[in-house]
């Protein structure tokens, strides 16, 4: 799917979608309250929002949340995702969210950044994901067999 295949009503929808999450955040710690939400390829749209905690490592980014409902909600895939912080702009999701958005979107998922909208090839570019695993077991396992049919 193309940028231009996705309607600006459906940008302007993700992005109330997502200021309206980012008001339910729980961050008395940082004061950085994000939003999220995203389309999926049903037609579904799934939001999340960060909640903080005391022991500050185990806080929950917005993409976190956005994933939960996702597949609570039913699953599929991410078509289009928005980030937004307390000013109500674009934020850029951080480093492990850009993984697991990776993982529920792959490359062809688009994601508005603060400096425009991109796929996620550009936002995460070399990706990790289930494509790679399947490699290292499929080649693991041709091993095994070649082994087992010469002893």
């Amino acid at each position: 799917m193309t940028e231009n295949q996705i309607p600006e009503e459906i940008w302007r929808l993700l992005h109330e979608h997502a200021v309206a999450a980012m008001k339910t955040a729980y961050a008395p710690y940082s004061n950085f309250p994000v939003g999220a939400a995203a389309l999926v390829d049903d037609g579904r749209i799934v939001t999340g929002c960060n909640v903080e905690n005391a022991s500050y490592g185990v806080g929950l980014c917005a993409e976190c949340g956005l994933v939960s409902d996702l597949a609570r909600s039913g699953g599929g895939r991410l078509v289009a995702f928005k980030c937004v912080d307390g000013l109500e702009e674009a934020a850029s999701p951080c480093g492990r969210c850009r993984q697991l958005l990776f993982e529920f979107g792959g490359n062809s998922l688009w994601v508005e950044m603060p400096e425009g909208r991109m796929t996620m090839d550009r936002v995460l570019p070399g990706g990790f994901g289930p494509s790679d695993l399947e490699r290292v077991y499929v080649a693991d396992a041709v091993e095994d067999l070649e082994y087992e049919e010469q002893n």
